[in-house]
C-alpha cells in the first residue's frame, strides 16, 4: 500500500520535471516565421501607399493606380523572400527571374518592382522611393495597378523589407 502511495506522487514529480525540461528546451527555440505573412497586411500596406503614389502621379498628370490584387500577391511574396533571406535584392537565388515570379503570381505584365529595407512605416518606404531616380520612374510609369507588402525578419529586430509591384 505505501508504494501504491509514492507511486502517484514520484509520477507526478516525473511529468513535472519532463514538463519543465519541454519548456526550457522550447524556450531556447525561435521562431523562423517571417512576420507578417497575412495578406490583410499586405492589402493594408497598398491602401497607405496608392493616396501617396495617385497624388504624385496627378501632379504629373497621369492617370491613378488600383489596387491589384495580383501584384499584391507578388509583392507579399518577395518581401517575405527578403525577409527569409536577410537581404534586400531584386533576385535571391541562383535561378531567380522577375519574370517568372511576375508570372507565378500571374500580375499583368509590363511591370516593375521597387524593394526597400529599415522603413517603420509605408509613408516612409513610399517617401525613400519618390528619393530615389530609378524608384520614383516606376512610380510614374505607363502601370495601372499596385502591390505593397512588408515582411518582417525576426532574427534582426523585425527589420522590415518593403516590397512595391506595379502592373499593366
Amino acid at each position: 500500500m505505501i508504494v501504491a502511495t509514492f507511486e502517484p506522487l514520484a509520477r507526478r514529480r516525473l511529468l513535472v520535471l519532463a514538463g519543465t525540461g519541454l519548456v526550457a528546451a522550447l524556450a531556447g527555440c525561435r521562431s523562423t516565421d517571417i512576420l507578417p505573412v497575412e495578406d490583410d497586411l499586405a492589402q493594408l500596406q497598398t491602401e497607405g501607399a496608392l493616396p501617396i503614389v495617385n497624388t504624385l502621379r496627378a501632379k504629373k498628370g497621369l492617370s491613378t493606380l488600383s489596387k491589384n490584387p495580383a501584384a499584391e500577391s507578388a509583392a507579399v511574396v518577395q518581401a517575405k523572400r527578403m525577409a527569409r533571406a536577410g537581404k534586400m535584392a531584386h533576385l535571391i537565388g541562383v535561378n531567380d527571374s522577375f519574370l517568372d515570379r511576375m508570372k507565378a503570381t500571374q500580375v499583368p505584365l509590363p511591370a516593375a518592382e521597387n524593394i526597400a529595407t529599415g522603413q517603420d512605416s509605408v509613408d516612409r518606404a513610399v517617401q525613400a522611393w519618390i528619393d530615389s531616380k530609378k524608384h520614383l520612374e516606376n512610380m510614374l510609369g505607363g502601370y495601372n495597378g499596385l502591390g505593397v507588402a512588408v515582411a518582417r525578419d525576426p532574427s534582426s529586430a523585425n527589420r522590415p523589407y518593403w516590397a512595391m509591384v506595379l502592373s499593366a
